[in-house]
């Protein structure tokens, strides 16, 4: 079909509603969104929505006038569930009035298939981190990951990635000690749901590509993953606030290796730490009492005359529910094993009704090609939004009713910008959009 003979079909047509784009790894997902409105704005499918934003724009009274005058009109584009750039996969797009339903979207029950890789752990949980632990991954074998995954299916509290963790109120958790300053608050578990949870694939050490990445974490760094996994084991489950608050402030100093000697603190460990060396390792028991939850410190493999073979990976499926994090799942998984793991490889396969592989998810691909592709397309899916009441029947019957799923999502309320990039957070559930 011909563009002109697809712009005499659709003309005055408002488009809007919810569809979905297979994001391709390596972009943002406000990089899609971007990518979406720089295709959307001038084709002639959305020609009628941008001559109507025109048009409500010209009757606005002077003074609303003059605040947008200098804002490009543009189609409102939105998306309902962060993807990370590493992923890819289902990410939900509201067009228009179509924003306002990307709340639901928040809390479907959402499928994803992960590779994990053992061995090692990051900052960020996944391959794109610096290494903060590396740890044993001779004894993980396919039947020992399969019993650990049984500890992760129904519902249990999951403590979400350390990357988010490490900055608090935007600003990194080292500059308060440095600072002298309290840790503005405790990262905290969060309830978390998962339906279902199977290995799809094993791979054997040296039968696949994946690596963890070569690049260390600093000191800094290392300090406060060991400090923050310490404190949310020892914290108990109803700690009074001012107890609280008052221990936090002890152990902010604690958090940084690279802080000025004090007087009354020359242990040897303090000494090394402060000279840039590695803080020495806990003694056997307790590094055997905390293996299960917490990963080794970092140790620099050493040379061999026979190369080491390189560690195992599982791709695993799992169906969550809202507010799950792929990345601590894998992470919890390398310290279940007795070992350290992370996150390779990640696709969020089915969103609500939204599936990789169907007719209602838009390949991203299909955009290059042209509005002769991609027009009808989007025509189809904006068009069973608005015509089929199942769709969104679909969506508003998987919204989980319960205070944490509400809670959830008064903290993370779509975010509207206009006629500007859209922002990222570090949380992979927040919702953006960019608005004409």
């Amino acid at each position: 079909m011909s563009a002109q003979s697809f712009w005499r079909m659709t003309k005055g047509k408002i488009m809007e509603g919810v569809f979905a784009i297979n994001k391709p790894t390596g972009l943002s997902s406000a990089q899609v969104i971007r990518d979406l409105q720089h295709h959307f704005n001038p084709s002639k499918l959305f020609e009628p929505y941008v001559e109507h934003e025109t048009s409500k724009r010209a009757r606005e009274q002077h003074n609303q006038k003059k605040r947008r005058r200098d804002k490009r009109i543009q189609v409102k584009i939105g998306h309902g569930g962060t993807l990370d750039p590493l992923a890819t996969g289902v990410l939900i797009a509201g067009v228009g009035q179509g924003t306002k339903s990307l709340q639901d979207f928040l809390l479907c029950t959402k499928t994803y298939e992960a590779v994990v890789l053992f061995g090692a752990s990051t900052d960020t949980y996944d391959s794109e981190g610096k290494v903060l632990a590396r740890a044993p991954y001779s004894h993980v074998t396919r039947s020992k990951v399969e019993e650990a995954l049984g500890q992760f299916r129904g519902k249990f509290e999951q403590l979400p990635p350390l990357y988010s963790a490490l900055k608090m109120n935007g600003k990194p958790l080292y500059e308060y000690a440095r600072e002298g300053k309290p840790i503005p608050r405790e990262i905290e578990r969060r309830k978390v749901e998962v339906l279902e949870l199977d290995i799809v694939e094993w791979m054997e050490p040296d039968t696949h590509s994946y690596v963890a990445p070569s690049e260390n974490a600093s000191h800094a760094e290392v300090n406060v993953a060991n400090k923050l996994w310490k404190q949310e084991k020892a914290q108990p489950a109803k700690e009074p606030v001012k107890e609280r608050k008052r221990r936090m402030s002890e152990e902010a100093d604690d958090l940084v290796s690279e802080r000025p000697a004090s007087k009354q603190q020359k242990s040897s460990e303090q000494d090394a730490t402060m000279s840039g060396g590695l803080a020495s390792s806990p003694p056997p028991t307790e590094a055997a009492t905390e293996a299960p939850t917490q990963p080794a410190e970092i140790q620099l493999p050493t040379r061999s005359a026979t190369p080491t073979p390189g560690p195992p990976a599982a791709l695993i499926r799992m169906t969550v529910t809202s507010g799950f994090y792929v990345r601590s799942l894998a992470h919890d998984l390398g310290a279940a094993v007795g070992s350290a793991a992370l996150m390779a490889k990640l696709e969020r396969t089915r969103q609500g009704a939204y599936e990789v592989g169907t007719d209602n998810v838009l390949e991203y691909s299909d955009l290059e090609k042209g509005e002769e592709v991609w027009g009808p397309k989007v025509e189809g899916m904006l068009d069973a939004w608005n015509g089929t009441p199942a769709v969104k029947e679909e969506v508003k019957e998987e919204v989980e009713e319960d205070k944490e799923a509400k809670r959830e999502v008064e903290e993370e309320k779509t975010e509207m910008g206009e006629a500007g990039p859209v922002k990222t957070e570090d949380v992979e559930e927040k919702v953006a959009a960019a608005a004409a």
